[in-house]
């Protein structure tokens, strides 16, 4: 394999400093003792990181945006493995439909699923109910998790599920002794990012999150407008903090070169 030259090295050295620069600096500042954005240059403290926890608003938004991405992530995957078992398994009229219907919401601006899905919930008579929010973040997630879990189903063999079946086991006990494991390391990759990406959602969420719904993006997002503390700098480093250890976690069980490759495939 032909080694990278001197002019590539350079390059990714840019780009990866580019794209890492920017979380560096916001870890910095969390870190300043001023009561305004600086760099911690001329003292460090862990003032603004103790103000998270006495922030109710930030402690609330945060504890119901994991609600929220919990919830969202695994209706997502639920209702992803079954549709990725149906569109890679069988060739039926309208296939290729069903896939571009279940895959549209990522070609959809947020801010026209805000508006659609405000006017939506407005008519039911439903909108600023928690199970409302997780209905809009469901269509949200769902393409994320099924692309991951059909990268696993693809090219599955099914000749251990026919063993299975052949021995006595029923449908959903072979599919949940034989598929599903076959199959956990696209349903995993897929809850993570559906997770994520409910986590981190703010376009959409403004137009249907109430007072009384309001997720952690939505509460950083008023903070930044309304004030100039190093608030939303502490919280900030916490989730990207957060982000690298749940990261890690996943690698360590499931294995992330593993995810990768599958949604690579």
């Amino acid at each position: 394999m032909k080694q990278n030259g001197f002019f590539s090295l350079v390059y990714n050295a840019f780009f990866l400093t580019f794209i890492l620069a920017p979380l560096v600096v916001v870890m910095l500042v969390a870190f300043t003792d001023k009561g305004y954005i600086s760099m911690p240059f001329h003292g460090a403290s862990l003032r603004w990181f103790r103000a998270i926890l006495e922030d109710d608003d930030i402690v609330s938004s945060f504890w119901l945006s994991v609600r929220l991405a919990f919830s969202a992530a695994t209706i997502g995957v639920a209702l992803a493995v079954p549709a990725a078992l149906a569109i890679a398994r069988y060739r039926f009229r309208g296939r290729g439909a069903v896939m571009a219907f279940f895959l549209s919401p990522m070609m959809i601006p947020a801010v026209v699923l805000g508006i659609a899905f405000l006017r939506f919930l407005s008519l039911l008579g439903v909108g600023g109910s928690f199970w409302a929010l997780v209905c809009t973040h469901v269509v949200i997630v769902l393409p994320y998790a099924l692309r991951l879990t059909l990268s696993s189903v693809v090219g599955l063999d099914r000749d251990a599920e026919r063993a299975a079946l052949s021995c006595g086991a029923g449908r959903f006990t072979a599919f949940r002794r034989v598929v599903l494991p076959m199959i956990m390391t696209g349903v995993a990759g897929g809850w993570l990012l559906s997770f994520i990406q409910s986590f981190d959602e703010l376009t959409m969420t403004i137009f249907v999150a109430t007072p009384g719904t309001t997720t952690l993006p939505v509460a950083m997002y008023n903070a930044i407008a309304q004030t100039i503390d190093p608030l939303v700098a502490s919280v900030s480093a916490v989730l990207i903090v957060g982000t690298v250890l749940l990261m890690v976690i996943l690698d360590r069980l499931v294995g992330l070169d593993r995810i990768l490759i599958g949604e690579v495939r």
